[in-house]
């Protein structure tokens, strides 16, 4: 029996609102870049206008490892992991 491969998205701040979920659970066959990782998840939300603009700009977490200067193209999401999008916070 083959069991489902996932990655759980989870969206903080102004993407969960944009997105309208505070997460996506997306089946996989294998491991995914990160930037295919974020194209998936915005094609969970079509009608969500300003989530690719945020999501552009959120600073982001795979497993407990911040990937913000790295390429999204070249970070591998291994399966099972959590990304988080973390946008901009006022403040400090």
């Amino acid at each position: 029996m083959n069991e489902t491969q996932t990655i759980r998205v989870r969206y903080w701040a102004a993407a969960k609102a944009a997105a309208g979920t505070s997460e996506d659970v997306l089946p996989v066959d294998g491991p995914l870049t990160l930037a295919e990782v974020r194209d998936r998840a915005l094609a969970l939300h079509p009608d969500a206008d300003r989530l690719g603009d945020i999501l552009r700009t959120c600073s982001t977490l795979v497993g407990d490892r911040p990937t913000a200067s790295e390429d999204p193209d070249t970070v591998q999401v291994p399966v099972g992991a959590d990304v988080e999008f973390l946008p901009p916070f006022a403040g400090g």
